[in-house]
Parts: C-alpha cells; structure tokens; sequence
C-alpha cells in the first residue's frame, strides 16, 4: 500500500487513525497500542501477503533474544555474548538469504565458470530496514543500554507502519519510550496539523515532482547508446532529482503520519543538495542511515581514533558496506566505493587547510554526488559508464553545432534528447530548471511546518488542502508509481 495512493488516503489512515484514539478513550493505551501493530502489520502483508510471517517471526526471534540479554544475569557474559552472536547472524542471515544470495551465486558461477544458476528472490518490502533496527537494539541490549520492555512496545517499535517500509531507521531508545509515553485519549489539534501539513508536502513532492521527473528518467534510460550528450545530462539529472524527490517526499510522509499519533520520527533529509562537500552531504542524505553506520560500523571499528590509515581504511569499508546495503549488485558496489573515495579525499583536503569558495565547493560537490548516481541507476557498470562518457566526452556532442541545433529545438517547442533525432517536450526542460532551484534554494519541508509555524493557519490550511487536492488529482490519472526506496 503506497502512501500516495487512494485507499491509504481516504480508507486505512482515516480508519487507523480514528480507531486508534476510540480504543485509547474507551479501553486504554496498552489495547490502542496493540490494535497499531495490527495496523501496521496488515499494512505491511496488503502488498504480499506470503511475507508476513518473516516480519512476524524476525520480530518474535529477536525479541526473546532481546529479553535474554536484558533480564538474564549480567555476570553471564559469555552467554550473553553468544546470545548477541546468534541473533545478528540471524538477522543478517535473513537479509544475505533473500537479498543477496542470487548475486553472490552468480559471481561465484561468473569467475569459476559454473554454470550452476539460482532464480532471483522477490525482495521483502522493508528487510533492509527492520534487520538494521533490529541489530542495533540487540547491540545496545548486549551493552546494557535497553531498559525492560513490552512485547507490544517492541513490536509496535519494528511494525510501525508510518517507516517500516523504508525508513527512516528509527533507534529504539527515541521510539519506544513514545509509544509507552503517549498515553493521549484524544489528539492534539496541533500535531494533526503539523503531521497532515508535512505529510502533503511530502505527497507533493512525490506525485508532482518526482513521478513526474520518473517519465523522462526512465524513457532516456531505456537505451543509453542513442543519448545525446543534452540527453545524457537531462536523462541523469532527471534521476537525481527524482530520487531526491521521491525518498524525501517518503520520508516526509512518514514523519507527517507518525505526527498525527503523537510520535515524532527522526528527520530523514536536510536538503542535500546544498551540501558543500561530501562529509556535508552525508549528513543532510539519509540522515537516520549515516546515523546508524556511524554508530554500528564506523565507531566500532575505531572511527578515527587510530590513526589516519585506519581512519581512511573505516571510512571506505562503511560506505563500501553502504553501498552493498542499498542493492546486491556491482553498480552499488560502484557508488559505494565512490562516495568512500570522495569522503577520504574530503579528508585530506581538510588537512591540507585550502579554503575553497563556497560556490565551488557546493558544485564540485554536487556533480560528484551526480555521477554517483549514475550507477546508482544504471542496470549495469557497463551503461553506468557508457552514460558517464556521454556526459563528459567531448566528441560525444558538445560542439557549437550540436548547441545551436538544440536552442532551435528548445525554441520550436521539442526539446532535443537523442543523437538520431528523438525530442522531449520543451516543458521538461522547463521543469528541470524549477525543480532544481526548488532543491537548491527552497526552505525544505522541515524548516517550512516544524520551524515555522505559520502566522494565519486558516489560510495556511487552505493552502496545503489545495496542493493535496492538485496531488490526488494526478495521482488518480497517474500510473502507480512505488517509492524508489521499496527496491533497497
């Protein structure tokens, strides 16, 4: 169920919503709580149904391994150990199992010339995000940093529907202590607000901007070889924005549902794309995912307390393993390894203290985080380059020639994308120009409904109920469009 679609919005929120503060009136919190892990979990079995037992029995498996290492004596060390041991190999067992196993398989036939063969596994919606969750609670159980619990508060913890499909990466100890907190009978006028006001944004965002970015995306990546080098940059640029767009629009919706209960989640984007170097990038991108590597990878692994080497050598493993996390393929292995590289030269270019302006940083920047969404996209390495040599290889069509014959296009109404003549309408290109600057210079979601409130509500609300409006009207004409972040 799409959060963008028609029966979360006028059939599962509203029925959730009300049937969660009628059971907290009548029959207490502990009973509403329950009845939002039912939610949550036909949420999650409405897409496929055969799944809900490995949610289930993740939850049910971790969560006795969790009571274990809360309520079981502390002088028991070795126990509690083997205990943690035996559950991240479950968990990470799980996610290698239905994740990756087809890659590794086919690798391994690749270089033996094998010619064993596995079919591919329909990928469970959310694994990638509940085994992440889920080992850093029994981490922190392990460590001593989890408090008792119940079983409908762990549960509600993993299942919560608002960012159990993709995030963001919740830390239980933000998450559970709301849910035995919020003890509300009625809700607030003011979270409903803010949440439903965050929420629409969000909406905007995915079915305005990025579903329609997806279109010409999609179209320009279905057959690299013919771009021209205009419709190599329109092709990746329509992509990146349409990522951003989309995983953020995600995030906001999520942040705006959970809102309406009570729950605040962790913000998930800072506008990313203003971002002045690659460190800074990582701390605006998918922000509850950097949190999570810094803390279970790269601090663990000594982060840069033991010199430089091991310094260089823990950050490129965190987003080698980053990149690994996102796909079993090697086009994230390449995104990975390039935001690795870049995040290590960040670092000597910090040590060797050349200033750079601002202006430069930022688009230095950017066209780095650019490329590495190119094989981010790219169905292989092979076209990830090939779309790469498009978009810097002089011969390819950047010559006055090819610039004036694209101006008359732009001018005629057609928007030129392929080298053999194919065109896009001129209002893409249009398009693009306002999205950026939407990216580039636009207050985000969060500065616009938390950090401002707005001075005359009414018009405020009219407001967000005219964009929603907009938004479902698309999105009824619309094809249905999954969030990218379903895939990973």
């Amino acid at each position: 169920m799409l959060f963008s679609s028609t029966e979360f919005i006028f059939a599962f929120f509203p029925i959730v919503f009300f049937g969660y503060y009628l059971i907290a009136n009548r029959i207490g919190a502990v009973v509403s709580r329950s009845f939002l892990v039912a939610a949550s979990l036909f949420f999650y079995a409405w897409w496929k149904p055969i799944y809900l037992p490995l949610i289930l029995a993740s939850i049910a498996v971790n969560y006795l391994i969790g009571r274990q290492l809360v309520s079981g004596p502390k002088d028991s060390i070795k126990k509690n150990k083997t205990m943690l041991i035996v559950g991240i190999c479950f968990n990470l067992g799980l996610l290698g199992y239905f994740k990756y196993s087809w890659f590794i398989v086919e690798t391994v036939a690749i270089v033996t010339g094998s010619g064993f063969r596995i079919e591919p596994l329909l990928l469970p919606l959310a694994i990638s995000f509940f085994t992440f969750q889920q080992i850093a609670f029994l981490t922190d159980a392990y460590a001593g940093k989890v408090k008792d619990f119940r079983f409908s508060t762990y549960a509600l913890f993993v299942s919560f529907f608002p960012q159990l499909i993709a995030g963001p990466i919740v830390h239980h100890s933000e998450m559970m202590p709301q849910f035995e907190a919020n003890r509300r009978k009625w809700p607030a006028w003011e979270n409903l607000q803010q949440g439903l006001q965050i929420f629409i944004i969000g909406l905007a965002k995915k079915l305005v901007i990025a579903d329609t970015l997806a279109v010409y995306a999609d179209q320009g990546w279905s057959d690299v070889s013919q771009l021209s080098f205009w419709g190599a940059w329109a092709t990746s640029l329509c992509y990146t924005f349409q990522l951003y767009f989309d995983f953020s629009g995600y995030s906001d919706m999520a942040i705006g549902c959970a809102k309406a209960f009570g729950i605040n989640l962790p913000i998930n984007f800072n506008s990313p794309y203003k971002a002045r170097n690659i460190q800074d990038f990582w701390a605006r991108w998918h922000m509850t995912l950097s949190r999570w590597l810094r803390d279970y990878l790269y601090i663990p692994l000594g982060g840069n307390r033991k010199g430089e080497a091991r310094t260089y050598r823990n950050l490129f493993i965190v987003f080698l393993l980053g990149g690994i996390w996102h796909g079993a393929g090697w086009t994230f292995i390449v995104w990975g390894v390039l935001h690795g590289v870049g995040s290590m030269f960040f670092r000597v270019w910090q040590k060797m203290k050349m200033p750079m302006p601002s202006v430069v940083a930022w688009l230095i920047t950017f066209i780095y985080a650019h490329i590495g969404w190119v094989f981010f996209r790219a169905p292989n390495v092979s076209e990830g380059w090939s779309m790469l040599k498009r978009l810097f290889a002089v011969d390819v069509g950047i010559s006055l020639q090819s610039l004036i014959r694209w101006c008359e296009s732009f001018v005629d109404g057609e928007w030129l994308l392929r080298q053999g003549g194919g065109y896009f309408p001129t209002h893409v290109g249009v398009y693009l120009i306002v999205t950026a600057a939407v990216a580039f210079f636009a207050k985000n979601s969060i500065e616009l409904a938390i950090k401002s409130k707005p001075r005359r509500p009414v018009l405020s609300g009219i407001f967000y109920a005219f964009v929603a409006f907009v938004s479902l009207i698309i999105s009824i004409r619309a094809t249905e469009s999954p969030f990218l972040y379903f895939n990973f």
